[in-house]
């Protein structure tokens, strides 16, 4: 493993813990989107079905289990806390999601490295992944003026895909032979999606203004 691979595991924790933080300080999910945690249980659960045949390493297997179980803990907050859950705006969070998890589908079932039920699901997860933030950045354009932690929860997420996409220049110019075309692609993808919201939030830090996306 090098740095940057590192750097960015670390970094998707923190967006993790900065979601986390922002729930349990303010007992409250607004400006949370729902539909964007569930594509990521999706994405974690059909991408970590190796859990159950392979063993890599005790940390690949521990950044799996927390991807996945901090996922539902999310949901669970936003949908069964009794607290929490009434300050989910449903209204505002309509983003129809079939329209990114059945392409996405459709796609993995085309373009993968081999037509295998575990191969296509693990395919799938990777185009999902690309946007899966979608659902959040709209509604944080719906909402316009954006809490400091929630800021900080897109911000770093965005930051963890940029890092990986340093690991997977450093690992192109070290291991002979190392191609992912699928996840370069996807990976790129992902990045362009927040580089508006980027732009914006370097923005608010640099006036020292509060964060607010235009509609």
């Amino acid at each position: 493993m090098n740095i940057f691979r590192f750097a960015g595991d670390m970094t998707h924790l923190l967006s993790i813990l900065a979601l986390l933080l922002k729930i349990n300080a303010t007992k409250s999910c607004a400006g949370v989107s729902l539909k964007t945690q569930e594509l990521y249980l999706l994405v974690f659960v059909t991408r970590y079905l190796d859990l159950f045949y392979s063993f890599i390493s005790l940390y690949n297997t521990c950044m799996k289990v927390i991807f996945i179980g901090s996922s539902a803990g999310i949901i669970w907050y936003v949908r069964k806390h009794k607290v929490v859950s009434q300050t989910y705006d449903a209204e505002q969070d309509t983003f129809r999601v079939l329209f990114l998890v059945g392409p996405c589908l459709l796609l993995a079932m085309v373009l993968n490295h081999e037509f295998a039920v575990t191969e296509v699901l693990w395919t799938f997860s990777i185009y999902l992944e690309a946007v899966a933030i979608l659902p959040q950045l709209v509604l944080l354009q719906r909402t316009k003026n954006v809490d400091t932690l929630t800021g900080n929860y897109v911000f770093l997420l965005g930051g963890y895909r940029a890092l990986y996409l340093l690991n997977w220049v450093y690992r192109f110019m070290t291991e002979p032979g190392y191609r992912q075309w699928i996840v370069w692609i996807s990976g790129m993808v992902q990045t362009a999606v927040y580089c508006d919201f980027f732009y914006y939030y370097i923005k608010s830090w640099r006036n020292n203004e509060r964060l607010s996306l235009p509609s």
